[in-house]
């Protein structure tokens, strides 16, 4: 998540705010920790229930590009490369952490026939929890839950570690692209994207998690065109007026995460095409309708704030509780229906944990690491 994984960045900015876009990022999360409770009931990517929610991760990368090109395109004569890691680092880090520490300690509770965590040593899992903290990811073969995983106690932080890798990338290359050369790397990074989904081993572009060649290099795509893609819309974004952006916006993302697997085993490609088409071409549609659009009432610029809000802390604190669901579902034989109850805790706990989180932790820890930050700038 990523970002994307980010809330706007225009909070500490002179410049008009997109609250429909946060209000859609806190959508696509919750959207997301739906996709993962079914991961307990499915065999493959093939017959998942809510079988597209990992395209919500390429809707973060868009979204990321888009706000941090607003916010950052026209701000290098006044701030350094330093500077904007530095900011992003304050901005990501802390739950990176959060969601590490949480993974953790929830970590011998989430033994089943998948995972043997009871033959895992404490020491290894200190190593692991100090690797995910610090976004270094695990060798595949050499990580506690033995899933291959670059981050076995929080999976979802592969996502950061590649909008790491996107922001690092246009603080050194790519902020300083014409938007013609920009829009031909968004159109080269589009093409490998497409043949990594349609023609790839997949059929989809559910992948990244992974140090593994066929993984990475999944992952690369997804945040080389996403995020230039979002970028490079903010640079040309010309609003319209668009009424109610935030409802048809919000019923097309969860109905587009939410559609069965197309195609089937026989045609992998035609899910391949879907996805492809869901990321070069809808995505960036919604992003501009999102930035569009205006929540004109005060119950849904309330809601848009409080979706955007707790959406990258739910995205880095529910994965730990999924892979205790996960457990838990195999362990007892459960049906979704018997297990109805236990996933209903998993969204709700994780969204008030994420709010907890949000306000105890994640602000208080960025408000003092931006004023320290300055302060020893100043000395």
């Amino acid at each position: 998540m990523l970002n994307t994984q980010t809330n706007s960045l225009t909070h500490d900015l002179n410049k008009p705010h997109y609250n429909v876009l946060d209000g859609l990022r806190g959508v696509a999360a919750i959207t997301v920790v739906c996709f993962h409770i079914f991961e307990a009931f499915a065999t493959s990517h093939l017959d998942q229930r809510i079988n597209h929610g990992y395209l919500a991760v390429d809707f973060f990368f868009i979204l990321s590009g888009f706000v941090i090109g607003y916010a950052y395109d026209d701000r290098w004569s006044k701030m350094s490369t330093k500077d904007f890691i530095r900011r992003r680092i304050i901005r990501l880090h802390p739950m990176v952490v959060m969601g590490a520490v949480i993974g953790a300690i929830m970590f011998y509770f989430q033994g089943c026939s998948v995972w043997d965590v009871s033959s895992v040593t404490v020491v290894a899992l200190l190593g692991a929890t100090l690797l995910n903290a610090l976004l270094i990811p695990a060798m595949p073969g050499h990580e506690v839950r033995g899933l291959g995983e670059m981050f076995p106690l929080n999976g979802p932080s592969w996502s950061l570690f590649f909008e790491y890798i996107g922001n690092i990338l246009y603080a050194l290359i790519i902020r300083k692209f014409s938007t013609k050369i920009l829009a031909l790397l968004v159109f080269i990074a589009g093409c490998g994207l497409a043949t990594f989904a349609i023609a790839g081993p997949y059929g989809d572009i559910c992948a990244g998690f992974s140090l593994t060649e066929i993984e990475f290099t999944a992952g690369f795509l997804r945040v080389l065109f996403s995020f230039s893609a979002g970028l490079l819309l903010s640079r040309i974004f010309r609003p319209a007026n668009i009424k109610g952006a935030f409802w048809i916006c919000s019923i097309t993302i969860v109905t587009l995460l939410a559609l069965p697997r197309l195609g089937g085993a026989e045609h992998l490609w035609i899910n391949g095409l879907y996805d492809t088409i869901c990321c070069v071409v809808i995505f960036p549609i919604l992003v501009y309708l999102g930035a569009s659009g205006k929540s004109t009432d005060k119950y849904t610029t309330r809601l848009c704030r409080f979706l955007g809000d707790i959406s990258y802390p739910l995205y880095t604190v529910h994965y730990p509780f999924i892979y205790l669901y996960y457990a838990w579902v195999k362990n007892n034989k459960l049906t979704f229906e018997q297990s109805l109850p236990g996933a209903a805790a998993v969204v709700i706990g994780s969204i008030i944990l994420a709010y907890i989180c949000l306000k105890l932790y994640d602000i208080p820890v960025r408000n003092y690491l931006a004023k320290r930050f300055a302060k020893s700038k100043k000395d």
